[in-house]
C-alpha cells in the first residue's frame, strides 16, 4: 500500500511568470534545508525543456529514525517537462536517498488557471512509501505530515521568489491551498505511478 496525497496552491502571477521563477526558487527565506543545486542534463525534444536537476537537502530526524538514517542529508532528483505551447509544467521528484526507508515521490504540475488567466494552478500529487517491517505505517504517516508541513513552506517561498522579481499581486492572496484531501488506497492501482519510473504516461 502507498500513501497519496493530493493538494492544490494558486499563484498571483503569470504562467510565464511562474515557469521564469520556478528555476529561481532557491535560496529564499523558507529554503535554508535545501544545501545545494545540480543542473545534470538539460535539452529540447520536440519543441519541450527537458531538465534533470540534483538537489541536496536536510531535515531534523526524529529520534526513531537515527536508528535507520546516519544522516540528515538526502539527494532529490528532480525531473521536468516544459511545454510552451500547451503552457504546462510537470516535474517529478523522488529522493534517492533512503528510499527504503521512506520513499517519496512528488508529481506537480503548473499550468494557466481557467478561472483566472492571469494566475497559475499548482496541482500536487505525493506518492509515500516505506518497506520496513512493523512500521511502514507509521513511517508513511510521519511523512506525510512532514510533506505537508514542507509543501506549505515551499509555496510561501516561492510566492516570496516572485514578488521579489515582479512585485506583489494584490488581485489574489498569495499561494492559496484551493482543494486539499487525502487517500489511504493502493495507488499503483488508482493512478498512474509506476514504481522506477519518474515519468507518468
Amino acid at each position: 500500500m502507498v500513501k497519496f496525497f493530493e493538494n492544490k496552491s494558486l499563484f498571483p502571477f503569470r504562467w510565464d511568470q511562474v515557469v521564469h521563477g520556478f528555476w529561481h526558487r532557491y535560496p529564499n527565506p523558507e529554503s535554508k534545508h535545501v544545501l545545494s543545486e545540480d543542473v545534470l542534463h538539460r535539452e529540447v525534444r520536440e519543441k519541450k525543456l527537458h531538465s534533470i536537476r540534483l538537489f541536496t537537502k536536510t531535515n531534523k530526524l526524529p529520534k526513531w529514525g537515527e536508528r535507520f538514517i546516519n544522516s540528515k542529508d538526502v539527494k532529490i532528483v528532480e525531473e521536468s517537462i516544459l511545454d510552451p505551447t500547451k503552457k504546462t509544467l510537470v516535474t517529478y521528484t523522488r529522493n534517492v536517498g533512503y528510499a527504503n526507508v521512506m520513499g517519496v515521490t512528488e508529481k506537480v504540475v503548473y499550468k494557466v488557471n481557467e478561472e483566472n488567466p492571469s494566475t497559475t494552478v499548482a496541482e500536487r500529487s505525493v506518492w509515500i512509501e516505506s518497506n520496513v517491517y512493523g512500521m511502514s505505517k507509521a513511517i508513511q504517516a510521519f511523512g506525510m505530515q512532514r510533506f505537508k508541513v514542507n509543501s506549505t513552506k515551499a509555496v510561501k517561498g516561492f510566492n516570496y521568489v516572485l514578488n521579489s522579481m515582479y512585485g506583489s499581486n494584490t488581485s489574489s492572496s498569495s499561494g492559496v491551498l484551493l482543494h486539499q484531501k487525502e487517500k489511504l488506497k493502493d495507488a499503483l492501482k488508482q493512478s498512474n505511478y509506476k514504481t522506477g519510473s519518474l515519468y507518468v504516461h
